[in-house]
């Protein structure tokens, strides 16, 4: 076998790669600074070269074949990597660089932001770009260099630093605080609000109290543990929250909270893919935020 054969040019690449990800030639196109059909002959090339069907062609329209969407998901990947290593490069070379990193978004708002710029004080010249996300990253198939999350134990392939476990309090409006004693069974028949990424977080608390769990009245699931936080101001129920990320708003009496906080079976974590070790600002990065936490 030709190896030439098996390594088209980066510009077909780039070009199915687009395409595949968009299923588009137009928004490819528009995403590569070229036009349509320059993309529609890029990618006809390197199904010829390769002797694949990679789209279906349905007027307009392009939809990826198996082996069209088996192709991108392994060319994705390799792509990613690819320019994991020129930032690298880029970033050894200057000595400084930015760090793309996602956290959980009430994290990010309500911790991480309001420290941030004592890293910026600290390491001049280096950005940090903060994406939210609730989901795992899938580091092969993004940009993103690290990112902080939850989970109940390291995750295989990637290296993780423990921050801190995390602890939960139950969060009441400020005036339930003059409503009468709050002990566990009474909170277990009022309306229990949730967060959508974290659904056994209530069973824990119940099991932590001994209480049944056929007594739980769950409500509202939320995504974001802020609109959590508002909806527990507005009256709507009970909220069940990680204690740093309400700390400010009990310190000044804007939440309530009966009882005392309890471990969780999950930690907070700084997690990214061994590739990215060596990268200069998330050495800065971890260094700094290790010492926070």
């Amino acid at each position: 076998m030709n190896y030439r054969h098996l390594t088209p040019s980066m510009s077909l690449l780039l070009a199915f790669e687009a395409a595949a990800r968009h299923e588009s030639y137009t928004r490819a196109a528009a995403e590569l600074s070229l036009t349509q059909s320059a993309v529609s002959r890029q990618v006809q090339a390197l199904e010829q070269q390769l002797g694949l069907t990679l789209f279906r062609r349905e007027g307009r329209q392009v939809q990826l074949t198996d082996v069209g969407r088996l192709y991108q998901r392994e060319l994705s990947e390799a792509l990613g990597r690819i320019r994991s290593a020129t930032l690298q490069a880029l970033a050894y070379q200057s000595g400084v660089g930015t760090l793309r990193l996602a956290t959980l978004p009430t994290f990010g708002s309500k911790w991480l932001l309001p420290r941030l710029h004592a890293f910026y004080g600290a390491h001049p010249g280096m950005l940090v770009h903060i994406h939210s996300r609730i989901e795992a990253i899938n580091f092969d198939a993004s940009e993103i260099d690290a990112a902080i999350g939850v989970a109940s134990h390291d995750l295989p392939g990637l290296i993780c630093h423990r921050l801190h476990a995390e602890e939960l309090v139950v969060i009441l409006p400020p005036e339930a605080a003059r409503d009468g004693q709050w002990d566990p069974t009474r909170i277990s028949a009022e309306m229990l609000l949730n967060v959508a990424n974290n659904p056994h977080a209530w069973g824990e608390w119940f099991s932590h109290h001994s209480l049944p769990h056929r007594a739980m009245r769950l409500g509202p699931s939320f995504e974001l543990t802020s609109h959590l936080i508002q909806a527990v101001r507005a009256g709507i129920g009970i909220g069940l929250v990680p204690r740093i990320l309400v700390a400010d708003e009990l310190a000044s009496g804007e939440l309530f909270s009966p009882g005392a906080p309890f471990a969780s079976q999950r930690s907070y974590y700084l997690i990214y893919p061994p590739r990215n070790e060596a990268l200069p600002s998330l050495r800065a990065f971890r260094s700094w935020l290790l010492e926070q936490i």
